[in-house]
Formats: structure tokens, sequence, C-alpha cells
């Protein structure tokens, strides 16, 4: 039987499959997170990594630089146009962007910040850094809110917010290992003014003094975006909460691990256990049930992912009335509607102080 997202689509169960395979051998901790979704979201949101993956893959790993970003962005205005290559991850990617209204802006920024990365791009200041962390991963962030059926310009925001946290997580983990790879993602800035000359830190990368104040710094900023979005996590479909709230723990305990080792991550790269993680899904799992002690308010986009959050907006507006997601459209309305009726519920069973005179 075809997964109930594709029951009218060119994807199949064998692509899905697939895709699925790419996400176990690519992301450990997402395929941990990934668990507690639901099916109707999980297996669109494989999809999408499967898409990110090879792209990633192409560029990064095969080292196919221009040429290759070229292709990938040929492949995705197929999968826009309904066209996609026989592939696996190309029908798949199809049937989601159409189904759930992703406009073309959203891959292709994330294509946009790959080629940042085959480009060698480095980042003077940490606004420019959230420049590229919008592209890599503050996309993902909108187009997990969209599968999950939120459009609205704050959900959004916050969403984008916990993508950008997450990757800044993977910058400081990652210091070493980018390095030996000839890649500086630190602010430079930050790096000088600590003392650190980044083109001769980069032909000899050392863990010093200095080096764990400038990440130090990245992992703080990325706390701050991870308690910004926790108010975008109240605002998702209940069946949803707990996948989102695995993942932005997972990855703020990966920075927690970071901090443990005295934030030397040029020696070695930090690693959550698989015990850790599992304990991580139970929390995840409490804290989606009992909500968020401290949801922050309304906070203001990041300036470097408001092009993102207006993009999948506009794309909502343009939709017909008629359109929707199929059966996982049907699935969150009738959650919200329950949702509603069950506050409702509670409203009228509590008591009502009597009347002043009475």
């Amino acid at each position: 039987m075809a997964s109930a997202w594709t029951d009218d689509d060119h994807a199949t169960r064998d692509d899905l499959a697939a895709c699925r395979a790419l996400l176990r051998e690519g992301s450990k901790t997402f395929h941990a997170a990934s668990i507690v979704l639901p099916g109707r979201v999980r297996e669109p949101a494989i999809a999408l990594y499967a898409f990110c993956r090879l792209a990633d893959d192409a560029v990064d790993v095969a080292g196919g630089g221009h040429e290759a970003l070229e292709h990938l962005r040929h492949r995705l205005d197929l999968a826009c146009a309904g066209r996609p290559l026989p592939e696996p991850a190309d029908r798949a990617l199809a049937d989601v962007l159409r189904r759930f209204g992703i406009p073309r802006e959203l891959p292709a920024a994330l294509l946009d910040g790959f080629d940042w990365d085959a480009r060698g791009r480095r980042y003077e200041t940490l606004d420019d850094l959230l420049d590229y962390c919008a592209r890599v991963a503050g996309t993902v962030g909108a187009m997990m809110a969209l599968l999950m059926g939120r459009r609205e310009a704050d959900v959004l925001a916050r969403a984008c917010d916990l993508g950008v946290a997450m990757q800044l997580t993977n910058v400081a983990r990652d210091v070493g290992e980018d390095a030996r790879l000839g890649r500086i993602y630190l602010p430079l800035a930050w790096l000088r003014a600590e003392g650190i000359d980044p083109d001769a830190w980069l032909a000899r990368p050392v863990f010093d003094a200095a080096l764990p104040r400038v990440v130090r710094r990245v992992l703080d900023y990325a706390d701050e975006l991870y308690l910004r979005a926790t108010a975008g996590l109240e605002r998702l479909p209940a069946d949803c909460r707990p996948g989102m709230w695995a993942a932005r723990l997972m990855y703020a305990e990966i920075g927690r691990e970071v901090e443990r080792r005295g934030y030397d991550s040029v020696n070695a790269r930090a690693i959550v256990s698989g015990p850790r993680k599992l304990r991580l899904l139970a929390e995840a799992v409490a804290a989606a049930a009992r909500g968020a002690a401290d949801v922050r308010g309304p906070a203001p986009d990041l300036p470097a992912v408001r092009f993102l959050v207006e993009a999948a907006v506009r794309a909502g507006a343009h939709r017909r009335p008629g359109d929707d997601d199929g059966f996982a459209a049907r699935a969150r309305r009738v959650l919200d509607l329950i949702e509603r009726l069950e506050r409702l519920e509670r409203i009228e069973r509590e008591p009502r102080a009597p009347a002043a005179g009475g």
C-alpha cells in the first residue's frame, strides 16, 4: 500500500525507501528526532532531506562545484514544474513541493548556500554567518513548518530560528573538521578580536586559550535562538511537537558536549551518545506534553531569514481555495479542531467565581 501522501502522485513506496536509506546513513541526529514525528510529516521530511543530502554530496563530497550546482538547479526546476528526473529523490521532492505549497525560493536558497560552500566563502561578521545559516538551515526550518501546515509569518520565523541555531551548533562542533578541509566558518572579526589571524590559524589549526572564547560566543548565540524558537514549537500541531522538541534538545545537547570539552572542537568532534539521545527523546515527549515554561513573546525576524518567511507566506496567499495537502491537510485540520474543542471543554470545567454581591 502506498504512503498516504503519495496515493495520487509520482513517488512510490520504493522511492521513499531509498530516501529513508539516505537519512539513516547521513544524519543520525535527524533520524533519531524523526522517529517521533507523525508519519504524515516524517515521510515528506525524509524526502526533502534526501534531496538536500544528494545536493550536498554532489557539491561537497564529490567536489562537483559550479557544474554540479547548475545541474542541481536544473533538477529543482524540473521538480517544481512537476516533471522530475526519473530518480527517487527527485520524484519525491516534486510531490512534496506541490502538495505542501513549498515555493522554489526555499530549496533554491539552500542550493545557494551549497554554492557558498563550494566557493570557500568566509564570513567576516556574525550577520554574514547568519546569511549563510539562513540558506543551509533556515530554509529547512521553514520547509518543515510548511510540512506541518503552518504558514503564519511568526511561526515560520521561529522555525527559521531553530534551523539557524542548529547550524550554528554545527559550526561550533566542526571547527577542526572544517579547518582540515581548508574551511573556516567562525566570524573572522571575532577571531581577530582574540588575536587570532584567520589565515595563519587555518594553515595550522590549533586549540589554544583564545579559541574557546570564539566558539563559546557562537554557542551562546545559538542558545538565544533555541529559546526564541520555543514559541514556534508551541504553535505546531500537537502530534508534531515531540519530534521538533527532540531536534531542538538533541542539537542543543551537541553544544553542551562541546562546552564540557572546554570548547575544544579542534582535536575531537562532540558526539551525543545513543543512550543520551534516548533520554532526550523522552524529555522531548514530556516537554511537548506540558508546554514550555519559558516561552518568550513576539520576536522580530532575523534579517537573514526575512526573505524566506516572505516567500513562504506569499506562496500560501497564491494557493487556490481548493488546493490542499491531501490526507495530510485534512489530518491537520482535524487535529487542530480537536485541540480547540479540548480547550473549550477545559474552560467549561473550570469553576467560575461567584458574582459580586452574591
